[in-house]
């Protein structure tokens, strides 16, 4: 009795040790690729959000919930501003991303904005339109081929002074079609403007990403978004001079 108990236990103790390591190996390789999903994802995560700040930015539009809407765009002015340092720090940068963020932006920044425009009419239908389609033609075709430039004004910006404008202007339609105008000749323009790696820049720069971020918080002060007017017409006039990569 007692020898086959010492064969059992001469069989057993290797196996378990074996089932043991095999077990704490294969938690080790799931917990890596967990990591690594989790690393390749994060700035998809990011888009995605901004995506879903877009997507209600139009629902409080359709609901006459203004003010809402125009904080929405903002904020997914700065998950923008996000996604694409965060993808480039983890090294998760990939055509899935790529893709994803041309689809938030077009929602947010172009589908979103434009309903800010309140189109009642048949010329106010034409500038949305025309608005959402200057938005599209950015995305698509303006490829500048110069390292760390974009070919025409980058439409968050153009989205920050239009939300920024109607917040301000307690929503006086008639200057934000007027300025609407304005970002779409921007756009739709030849001049280069810099790549706005806002993140991964100078710290002030940083620190005037961080004050959005704040400014989110006392949303409920329309004024509060003079910060971002600011901060867009500055990037729209002084490009090289105050938001270069290498400035």
């Amino acid at each position: 009795m007692s020898c086959s108990g010492f064969a059992f236990r001469g069989w057993a103790g290797p196996g378990i040790f074996q089932y043991i390591k095999k077990l704490f190996l294969t938690e080790q390789a799931g917990r890596a690729q967990a990591v690594d999903f989790l690393r390749k994802n994060v700035a998809n995560s990011i888009s995605m959000a901004n995506l879903v700040m877009g997507l209600s930015s139009v629902l409080c539009s359709l609901n006459g919930l203004y003010h809402h809407a125009c904080w929405l765009v903002l904020v997914g002015f700065l998950l923008d501003l996000a996604d694409g340092a965060v993808a480039r720090q983890l090294n998760a940068c990939s055509a899935l991303g790529a893709k994803l963020d041309d689809f938030a932006d077009f929602t947010s920044f172009g589908l979103a904005t434009a309903l800010l425009l309140q189109a009642h009419g048949i010329l106010d239908g034409a500038l949305a339109i025309v608005y959402v389609l200057a938005v599209f033609t950015r995305l698509c075709f303006f490829s500048s081929g110069v390292p760390f430039m974009y070919r025409g004004l980058p439409c968050p910006y153009g989205s920050s002074v239009l939300a920024s404008t109607y917040l301000l202007t307690g929503g006086n339609l008639v200057v934000l079609r007027i300025v609407a105008m304005v970002m779409i000749l921007f756009m739709v323009d030849q001049g280069f403007y810099p790549h706005d790696k806002v993140l991964e820049s100078q710290a002030w720069k940083k620190v005037v990403y961080v004050g959005g971020v704040v400014v989110v918080f006392f949303s409920v002060f329309p004024t509060a978004s003079l910060y971002y007017l600011l901060w867009s017409i500055s990037y729209i006039f002084f490009p090289t001079a105050l938001w270069s990569y290498k400035a």
